[in-house]
This record gives structure tokens, C-alpha cells and sequence, in this order.
């Protein structure tokens, strides 16, 4: 079988732009996609773990809960107090397509991934944010911290 060269195999590299964002109160920065082959949708830092988090276009069928709607589609109140979670609503759980998620943790590998993929990457400052200090207190869940709604 005859090798295939490996410019057929590689993948497009310098496909996403490095932008100042937001994870919640904290200021970051984050990876947004140029073109259509990118594999990615977006990555965010967040600074309270210094953790990069990357979102892929690929995605896997997993469970979610979602609110249970009438007919109206209204969410369906309980009619007791609320759940040990906190909601008032009903949910049912439901298999939806879900975007792969990937969390890289070592500041090595983040530059590397940097470099990889952002065309800016030599001229934008995402080092100041491995660098600054942030209050000690746990992470946001990520439904605070960004505003992309995988679902």
C-alpha cells in the first residue's frame, strides 16, 4: 500500500484567532475559529484554574436534563417545594448531541496549542493571564463563566 504524502494527512494549523474575553469577573483569553475546517468551535483560559478549555466540533451523544415542557412549551412547575438541586421545574433526561470537550492543564501544553492554531499568537500578550493572580475561590461552573450554550 503506497504512503499517503503528509500534507494530505495534516491537519490546517493557524486557524483561530487569540481575542481578550471574559470568565465571569475575570478577565482572559480565548481562541475563536477563522475558518471552516478548524476543528474547533472556540477555547477559553480560565484564570481561577489555569485550565484551557477547548470545545470541538465533534460531538457524542450524552444525557442532559432539560426542563419538561406543557403545551404551551412552558417549563412544568413543581407542585411541591423545590428539589435538593434547587429548581423548582420538572426535567426529564434526554440524549443530545454534545460538543467533545477538551481541558488542558499544563502551561507547557497551553503554549503549544497557542502556537499551534493562533495566527496572533507572537503578537498578542495571552502570557499576562498565566501570571495574574485571582482571588482564591473555586471556579465557575462553565454555564457562568461563558456564554456559549453547547446544547
Amino acid at each position: 500500500m503506497p504512503k499517503k504524502n503528509l500534507e494530505e494527512n495534516s491537519v490546517n494549523f493557524n486557524n483561530m484567532m487569540l481575542t481578550t474575553s471574559n470568565w465571569g469577573p475575570y478577565k482572559t483569553f480565548k481562541l475563536m475559529p477563522l475558518t471552516e475546517d478548524c476543528p474547533y468551535v472556540e477555547a477559553i483560559f480560565d484564570p481561577s484554574s489555569k485550565i484551557l478549555a477547548i470545545i470541538s466540533k465533534h460531538s457524542k451523544q450524552s444525557y442532559h436534563f432539560v426542563p419538561k415542557i406543557d403545551d404551551n412549551g412552558d417549563p412544568v412547575k413543581l407542585r411541591i417545594n423545590k428539589r435538593e438541586n434547587g429548581k423548582d421545574i420538572k426535567e426529564q433526561r434526554v440524549l443530545l448531541p454534545t460538543h467533545a470537550e477538551y481541558y488542558i492543564q499544563y502551561k507547557s501544553e497551553i503554549e503549544s496549542i497557542i502556537h499551534m492554531y493562533a495566527i496572533n499568537a507572537d503578537t498578542y500578550d495571552y502570557k499576562q493571564y498565566f501570571e495574574e493572580l485571582v482571588p482564591d475561590e473555586k471556579p465557575l461552573p462553565s454555564e457562568k463563566a461563558t456564554s456559549l450554550d453547547l446544547i
